[in-house]
């Protein structure tokens, strides 16, 4: 969630000291918190009584480790006496006090003085005769660097179901509220924050909803042309959207960026209804002359079905869709729940709120002297009606050239459904990416911290980099430890201080793979961050190259090179590589059992000896600061440094009465080899995880099947499997959802539509029209080189109901005019006529609300640009092409309806 980097000016106050510092005063105080699920100390370099032992001295004198740890435990533990008059005593006892003694030791001095042997003569043999004793960290294996320098980083996580940003914002509080507590010289810094790119986002998106209000409410105005007419539908924005934050506030909904996106195209969806409300209350007041009240009643008897319709068809869309499972599904609820919310809400508005406004604000008279620029409007649109409308009746008369139309539309669709890229997420620029440095095998943590040194002044050379913030010792992305490796996240600068192509994101991690190129001392890799916190460790793909057999290890290696050495070759695939390697050198020593009992060597003794020198050997505890820390062993570094130093260590013999020491090289024996680091398991199986990303110009779903493809190749034949991880596997999981969704919001769709109509034949007058905005959905995307992700999945989902809704608004008075007695041609081109301007009103309202999504940029641009894009070009073409085509649906229809029954009445 956040990290909080503590350092210090001071020079007493190194590392240790920070670490100890945070765990005395800051974590405790952090973990309290509400929101944070847990806190810690990279690397946790907790105090330890540290007992360097010198193993030339401690031969000379005949002293083993197993012999040091015994005094230490002897001496070094509390011992309680009891109680001065305990019960039961004498009849005189008057007081009853406890008896205190000297217990643990919690200093250097105390445990210098800890007596190994003493002699007749007084002389004493103590742990300072044959060690070093000095209080410090318990581990030196992990540290923190903050631009190269050493630091102690706190790392803070969040609870499940908790608010981010309020939990890093309390975060900030305490860690200022404990600045006025700090050592002098001591400060904090937060260089990463993931709630910040949440921050922004949902800022971005909270402006994009205020211009898309000041656009549906512009072009509302501009068919209007009158401000009382257009506070009609104004007020249905802020009535349906306070309306839809308390229902989300009911179900336990956050503010998040999908509800702020279903908030974003709601506003064009809420005052659609609103609108068809007032436009036919001003249609009768102009036309018929009618008063305002008698206005509002007859436009409702006409309107109440459409907009029942309407609300039900969106609604009937949406609400199915929560119920799907997985992350898919998680994604789908937020969105689809906020946005039939919002439906629901505004149809009541425009049934109840809508038209007692119309009766009570329209003036009958507002439209009697319209200026110049609303006559020239209303002639130019006047003109664009009959245009429409004759273009209508010409394609009554080819009902088979538009069929044809239709047709070659519809294959249109299918080809670029082939041909647009499948992906899961779009990418993000979150404002950091990740880092993994990885040398070889066995290097110790000086080699990796002078590579580190090179990474991290190339980063700081760059303006766009915030800062480096490096965990050495453990690499996060592959679940590894290890002195050869060490993980480095890259927080950049805010987003408005970066806008140059340069520095976005996929800029900086390609110019940063060049700059690898140049460190041949290590594997050094560069990631985006996941475009879904916790969703995988990394952005890219996530695979696992599983062996059900639990072969050799050396095979298995050789499998795995191949398969990423073959993956990489594949255009697809930008970059792969895995962290599975059988050449972790190790140092064997094998002890000579039979040899060792004959010399009267303890085999413990043995092994003892060997953890207390090259280990940490843990002994027992003391106690400072109130706390409970670790005393260990380990030898001086000048005989822990090579294997050489094996033959320094001695080992006592219980062979004859003067226990001589004898070289540990005499009862074992030694030899280098080499074995796999880490074994790591996956489904229980021995897997290799492979991580890598897309080329530039292919996507996620391209790169999966790539890796499938190479798998195929490579994998299955030799009996290996490929699984997926990560973020990838949910995109496998997600890859047949989204037709399930469509197919499912379809059929919903005809079935609500049925049951308004009571027929089975008009529903597909209406369900026709919606494959045209899929098209023009495909067409934007394809158009801006954009992907068929689930954002823009999402966006087709509103398109279903959106495509409907306009569908139903010519196919419902249509109908009401054919029942009524006029043919069947004649009532199609009157509802065309009639409902052309609510249509292009609605439709215009809409697209130039969600046009601030297209355009959008900084943070969480990616996502919005996906859903924008497709819902954009999908109602343009739902707007400008499917008004065509749906009167000759609905005419098609009922002569095929028609026919159907005239054959079934002579049947029957």
């Amino acid at each position: 969630m956040a990290v909080v980097a503590l350092s210090s000016t001071d020079p007493q106050h190194d590392t240790v000291y920070l670490s100890n510092y945070a765990l005395l005063r800051i974590i405790d105080n952090l973990k309290r918190l509400p929101g944070v699920g847990e806190a810690v100390v990279f690397g946790e370099q907790n105090y330890s009584m540290r007992i360097i032992l010198d193993p030339v001295r401690m031969a000379q004198l005949n002293v083993i480790p197993s012999e040091i740890a015994a005094v230490i435990r002897d001496q070094n533990r509390d011992f309680p006496a009891g109680r001065i008059g305990r019960e039961p005593t004498v009849s005189e006892t008057e007081l009853t006090i406890p008896v205190i003694t000297r217990g643990r030791m919690s200093e250097v001095h105390e445990f210098e003085e800890i007596i190994i042997r003493a002699f007749p003569d007084g002389s004493m043999l103590k742990l300072k005769d044959v060690a070093t004793i000095e209080l410090g960290a318990r581990s030196y294996d992990l540290q923190g660097r903050w631009n190269s320098k050493p630091n102690t980083f706190l790392l803070t996580f969040l609870a499940p179901g908790a608010n981010a940003l309020e939990t890093v914002k309390r975060v900030r509080a305490e860690m200022e509220q404990l600045t006025k507590t700090f050592p002098a010289g001591v400060t904090y810094d937060i260089p990463y924050d993931t709630t910040l790119f949440i921050e922004v986002s949902i800022k971005e998106v909270v402006k994009t909803l205020a211009e898309a209000t000041l656009l549906v409410i512009f072009v509302v105005f501009l068919f209007l042309q009158n401000w009382r007419a257009t506070l009609i539908p104004a007020l249905a924005v802020p009535v349906s959207l306070i309306g839809t934050l308390i229902g989300m506030s009911v179900l336990g909904f956050s503010i998040n960026t999908l509800t702020l996106f279903g908030m974003v195209l709601a506003i064009g969806i809420v005052v659609d209804d609103a609108i068809v409300v007032v436009e036919n209350v001003e249609r009768h007041m102009t036309q018929g002359g009618l008063s305002p009240r008698e206005a509002a009643r007859k436009a409702m008897d006409e309107v109440t079905g459409p907009v029942i319709a309407i609300v039900l068809v969106l609604s009937s869309v949406f609400l199915p869709v929560a119920f799907l499972g997985g992350i898919t599904g998680e994604l789908y609820k937020q969105f689809a729940i906020t946005i039939a919310l919002s439906v629901i809400i505004s149809g009541f508005v425009a049934l109840t709120l809508s038209p007692a406004l119309c009766a009570l604000v329209l003036n009958p008279s507002h439209n009697n002297t319209p200026n110049v620029f609303w006559k020239l409007f209303n002639q130019s649109f006047g003109w664009l009606q009959t245009r429409y409308v004759g273009i209508v009746s010409i394609a009554f008369k080819r009902l088979m050239i538009a069929s044809v139309i239709f047709i070659t539309l519809m294959v249109v669709i299918f080809g670029l459904f082939n041909k647009i890229p499948q992906s899961f997420l779009p990418e993000e620029d979150q404002g950091y990416f990740i880092v993994v440095v990885h040398l070889p095998d066995g290097a110790s943590l000086t080699r990796t911290t002078a590579v580190l040194d090179k990474v991290e002044g190339f980063f700081q050379s760059i303006s766009a980099v915030h800062s480096t913030d490096t965990l050495a010792g453990q690499n996060f992305v592959f679940g590894t430890r290890g002195t050869n490796q060490a993980t480095m996240f890259v927080p950049l600068h805010h987003w408005d201080t970066r806008k140059a192509e340069q520095d976005q994101i996929q800029a900086l991690i390609k110019r940063a793979y060049q700059e690898f190129a140049t460190i041949p001392e290590a594997l050094i890799l560069a990631f985006n961050a996941p475009s879904i916190s916790g969703l995988g460790s990394t952005g890219g793909f996530s695979v696992q190259i599983q062996d059900p057999s639990g072969g050799d290890f050396a095979e298995f290696a050789a499998i795995v090179q191949e398969f990423v050495t073959k993956a990489t070759a594949h255009p697809a695939i930008a970059v792969a590589n895995t962290n599975f390697r059988i050449n972790a050198p190790r140092f064997f020593v094998d002890v000579d059992r039979e040899r060792a009992k004959s010399l009267g060597v303890p085999i413990s003794e043995i092994f003892d000896t060997l953890q207390a020198y090259f280990g940490n050997w843990y002994i027992n505890d003391f106690v400072k600061y109130g706390r409970i820390y670790r005393v260990q062993t380990e030898a001086m570094p000048e005989y822990r440094s090579n294997p050489d130093n094996l033959n320094h260590i001695h080992v006592r013999t219980q062979s004859n009465s003067s226990q001589p020491m004898i070289p540990l090289s005499s009862v074992v024996t030694t030899q280098f080899n080499s074995g796999p680091d880490p074994v790591t398991h996956f489904n229980g199986f021995n897997s290799a995880m492979v991580l890598g990303d897309a080329a530039p110009g292919y996507s996620s779903g391209q790169a999966l099947d790539a890796l499938q493809a190479v798998a195929n190749e490579v994998l299955l034949p030799k009996g290996y499997n490929l699984d997926w991880s990560g973020v990838s596997f949910q995109e496998h999981k997600a890859g047949g959802q989204s037709l399930l969704v469509f197919a499912f919001a379809l059929l919903m769709v005809f079935l609500v539509l049925a049951a308004l109509y009571e027929s089975w034949s008009i529903p597909f007058a209406v369900i026709l029209a919606i494959p045209l905005g899929i098209l023009g959905a495909l067409l934007a995307i394809w158009l801006r080189d954009l992907t068929n992700d689930i954002y823009f999945q999402i966006g087709l989902v509103t398109l279903i109901g959106l495509a409907a809704k306009n569908a139903i608004l010519i196919v419902e008075f249509a109908n009401q005019r054919y029942r009524s007695g006029q043919s069947l041609i004649d009532s199609a081109l009157e509802a065309a006529k009639l409902r052309f301007r609510p249509i292009i009103m609605t439709s215009l309202a809409f697209i130039l609300g969600v046009f601030p999504l297209v355009i959008a940029s900084g943070a969480g641009a990616a996502s919005r640009h996906s859903i924008g894009t497709g819902v954009f070009g999908g109602m343009l073409a739902a707007t400008f092409l499917a008004i065509f085509f749906v009167p000759i649906f609905f005419v098609i229809v009922n002569r095929i309806a028609h026919r159907v029954r005239v054959k079934n009445t002579r049947k029957s």
